[in-house]
């Protein structure tokens, strides 16, 4: 049987693991050269994870019966 609260609570944990990541994000930022060729796109990254943050906490906060739309992450972090 489905337990709603229990999805809210795995759901809160994701999103802490999410938020967890931003200082990760920050770490191999600064450890990345300025001098390559190809660029990983941090701020790319940081905004698919805003993204996916804030669709996960709408879901907790109002969890609707009707599939909602959300604009597609970039997915491509190379440049």
């Amino acid at each position: 049987m489905a337990d709603p609260d229990a999805e809210r609570e795995s759901l809160a944990r994701l999103i802490h693991e999410i938020e967890a990541l931003a200082p990760l994000v920050d770490t191999a930022e600064s450890q990345a050269s300025p001098d390559t060729r190809i660029r990983f796109r941090y701020d790319w990254l940081r905004q698919d994870l805003e993204r996916i943050r804030a669709g996960i906490q709408e879901h907790i906060d109002a969890p609707r019966t009707e599939p909602r739309t959300f604009p597609p992450l970039r997915g491509d972090y190379r440049q």
